[in-house]
């Protein structure tokens, strides 16, 4: 695909289609946990995540919040300090993370049940 429209489709794209943009890789003993073969699952507000790149890379945190308008994912714990001394919670990309553990839900469980 070209260049641009793959831009079009992350910027400027519907919120139900950005939202698929925040699938986040499982572990495989999550993976053997659930019984599942699926490679990528949605991230949810509460699930326990590894993180794969960055500085912060190998920390597990829990998620504080998920932004499907910026495509970013928040972590408990992992923030930054301003030069004010506030501080403020690090955006993760959702492909830099690792599902490990999950919050149960009615909607994963119809995800996981209908592979």
């Amino acid at each position: 695909m070209q260049r641009r429209r793959e831009r079009r489709k992350i910027y400027g794209g519907k919120m139900h289609k950005r939202r698929k943009m925040l699938n986040v890789h499982v572990s495989k003993a999550l993976k053997s946990k659930l019984g599942t073969k699926l490679r990528a699952l949605l991230v949810n507000k509460g699930d326990s995540v590894k993180v794969l790149r960055g500085d912060s890379k190998g920390k597990t945190a829990r998620v504080a919040r998920v932004s499907v308008l910026k495509r970013k994912v928040y972590l408990e714990g992992i923030t930054v300090r301003n030069r004010r001394g506030v501080e403020s919670l690090i955006p993760f990309d959702a492909s830099n993370l690792m599902l490990m553990e999950t919050k149960d839900s009615a909607y994963r469980k119809e995800i996981l049940k209908g592979e």
